[in-house]
């Protein structure tokens, strides 16, 4: 891979050709950077590397499904010493319009890409992070991590297992110069976003969601959640009597 001998700056997006993924990879691209860019569609993947080597990046990219943990292995283990590690891949899935239960073999592998193969990309950046004593980890996770909304159960249910894993990485490794941070966006313009049932309050596009994501990172912000009152209001729906809760969703229109 050709970021093996560079010394700049080494960032992996995993999920680059989804709509926030590959808005990170241009919000990064500048000269002096190196990016590792990961996704499933080839041809998007493509055009959005050669976006990126227009801004002046070095870049190389992977198409792979996060699925096949003996693959995802076996490439994490030749990338070189990584500086920010952003885990972004994920999908979704939801119940039917008729209240259906969500298909099984969509929940099945929203698990293994949402949660599984997050925690396994964390796993195998750590070690040489963890020898040289500095590093960043992001999570992707979301606002519907703080409260399960009724659409999207497994989803919702992906999300806060993702955030209570990055927090607890964060307090795990923050005494060793390792940076753990939990990204919580709210909608965001996308395929995968338009897809979901239920009212979508406060729409931000993507170049704005990556904007306010980096500078999170760049403070080190253990949680990157956006935007506001959507944040506050979620954060809220975690903290008041989950009967209290219940009803909110339903009146805003999530309930079946």
């Amino acid at each position: 891979m050709g970021c093996h001998l560079n010394l700049n700056r080494q960032i992996l997006i995993t999920g680059a050709t989804s709509a926030i993924g590959s808005a990170l990879a241009l919000q990064y691209a500048a000269p002096g950077a190196c990016l590792i860019l990961h996704g499933r569609k080839k041809d998007l993947l493509d055009q959005i590397a050669s976006q990126c080597r227009a801004l002046g990046a070095q870049v190389s990219s992977q198409q792979l499904d996060v699925r096949d943990t003996q693959a995802l292995q076996a490439w994490l283990k030749n990338l070189p010493c990584l500086d920010l590690v952003i885990i972004n891949a994920g999908m979704n899935t939801h119940i039917g319009p008729q209240g259906q239960a969500e298909p099984w073999d969509e929940v099945d592998a929203l698990i293994d890409v949402n949660l599984k193969a997050s925690m396994l990309i964390a796993q195998s950046v750590l070690p040489t992070m963890r020898e040289r004593g500095r590093g960043q980890i992001a999570f992707m996770s979301s606002l519907a991590g703080y409260f399960g909304l009724p659409v999207t159960p497994a989803y919702s249910a992906s999300k806060a297992g993702v955030k209570a894993y990055a927090e607890a990485l964060r307090g795990w490794l923050a005494p060793e110069g390792i940076r753990v941070n939990v990204i919580m966006p709210g909608y965001v313009k996308s395929p995968m976003c338009d897809a979901m049932p239920g009212p979508k309050p406060w729409v931000w596009t993507p170049a704005r969601a990556a904007a306010t994501i980096r500078r999170g990172l760049d403070k080190d912000r253990p949680r990157i959640s956006f935007p506001f009152p959507l944040n506050w209001g979620t954060w809220w729906l975690a903290v008041l009597p989950a009967a209290w809760s219940h009803r909110i969703v339903r009146w805003l229109g999530y309930g079946a």
